[in-house]
């Protein structure tokens, strides 16, 4: 499989001259978004250095995919390239890919090109082909379908492939309603002989009523990562809870767990010959828990509190999070919007603490504008071969300034200004943007 688009730069300006046309003739989507960015940095010792990009993303995708019969289409297609400095260029193309579907109750779908396959969670990047199964969807909005995938693994920031790395699998999905959705999902990866990895994905989200949903998502190495040289296990589980027992009170609670391992690096090492060493094999494990508490004392006023535990690794010991903040809308009936929020983490060699106040306001109807400034303190300690205890304080002061604009049903303009200091440097930083919409 080739990638016939060679230029980025030609895709886009195809994509500019040939997509209002073809969507207001057919039943497609397109987007087309430019944006600049510039930063300028000094040095403490005067050094100066600058740079800038220009960012452009595209998507054009069919809207008639409900239909009896018909044609599946998307191009999600991003760019950026610098324009001074030295930063790399890079091409991303999450979507391209053309396909049809037929069938009636019951469709049969059918897709080639690059896709990225919600259903698979954080492995769901695919060049190849797919074949779903599944019905139409009823008026409650229910339906199940089932589909299987092969193909090879698309570089991520570059045109390309994933030199001998190639995937296949299957998934089954039940959706009811615009939420509710229950996904089991099983990929193999294969680096040359070799299992890079075999995983079970779990999706589940399960709304009850309008008072409550959970949200549940994991991976589980069936085999372990790297023809089993890595353990088995868990890779990852997140649920996220929420619960409103009134209109004004809302709780909420998250749980994160898993680990970290360098799957590709571990199969690569394998296959050449290379040691491995035991702290790849078994890799960081993670783990995070909280709970967030929000009250709307008056309409369009919120207050929160939150508390959270976190470890990075299997040896370090938990650290606390804790933050409290709010939002009020057109305070006063002024039209001016105010956010707040202040946090700490406690960590064994120090403790992290920031601040954030945001003040926004529209000008008219179609020009929001607003301020933010932010500033956080990093306490640092060193423990010396004496016995004595070094504390160094890093801090960064961020301030920002934003305007969005939007011109008529298509058109909306971006511009926002950053100026970040801290003890090392000083840096100005525009970024300014066009989206547009052709239909």
């Amino acid at each position: 499989m080739r990638l016939v688009v060679r230029s980025p730069v030609v895709a886009v300006l195809t994509f500019a001259t040939v997509a209002p046309a073809y969507a207001q003739s057919h039943a497609v989507a397109a987007r087309l978004s430019v944006h600049v960015d510039s930063a300028s940095r000094t040095a403490t010792d005067g050094a100066r250095s600058s740079d800038a990009s220009l960012s452009t993303a595209a998507t054009v995708e069919s809207n008639d995919t409900d239909s009896d019969r018909g044609m599946d289409f998307r191009l999600d297609m991003r760019h950026s390239r610098a324009v001074s400095g030295l930063r790399p260029d890079r091409t991303s193309f999450y979507d391209a890919y053309a396909g049809a579907h037929v069938g009636g109750a019951t469709q049969l779908r059918m897709r080639i090109g690059h896709m990225w396959l919600q259903d698979l969670g954080t492995i769901g990047a695919l060049a190849g082909g797919l074949v779903e199964i599944g019905q139409k969807r009823s008026a409650e909005g229910t339906r199940f379908r089932a589909g299987a995938f092969v193909g090879r693994e698309p570089q991520m920031y570059d045109l390309g492939y994933v030199a001998d790395v190639r995937k296949a699998g299957g998934y089954a999905a039940i959706e009811s309603g615009a939420l509710r959705r229950h996904v089991i999902a099983y990929t193999r990866i294969q680096q040359g002989s070799l299992t890079e990895r075999s995983v079970l994905s779990l999706t589940n989200y399960v709304p009850a009523g309008s008072r409550f949903f959970a949200y549940q998502a994991a991976e589980i190495d069936v085999k372990g990562p790297a023809e089993g040289i890595a353990p088995s296990g868990v890779s990852y589980f997140l649920t996220n809870a929420r619960y409103s027992p009134t209109q004004r009170i809302e709780v909420s609670g998250t749980y994160n767990r898993g680990r970290s391992i360098d799957a590709r690096t571990l199969t690569n090492d394998l296959l050449n010959g290379r040691a491995l060493t035991q702290q790849a094999t078994e890799g960081l494990r993670y783990e995070s828990r909280g709970g967030r508490l929000t009250v709307e004392v008056f309409r369009g006023t919120q207050l929160y509190a939150s508390y959270a535990q976190d470890r990075t690794n299997r040896d370090d010991a938990l650290t606390g999070r804790v933050a409290v903040g709010g939002h009020a809308g057109n305070v006063l009936r002024s039209g001016f919007d105010v956010s707040a929020s202040d946090s700490r983490i406690n960590r064994p060699t120090g403790a992290y603490h920031s601040r954030y106040v945001s003040v926004g306001r529209n000008i008219g109807r179609a020009l929001y504008v607003s301020g933010d400034y932010s500033t956080s303190l990093s306490v640092i300690q060193f423990l010396r071969s004496d016995g004595i205890i070094i504390e160094t304080r890093p801090w960064t002061r961020r301030f920002s300034g934003s305007a969005n604009a939007t011109l008529g049903r298509s058109t909306s303009l971006l511009f926002t200004l950053d100026y970040t200091q801290d003890e090392a440097q000083d840096e100005v930083r525009i970024l300014s943007g066009l989206s547009y919409r052709f239909r």
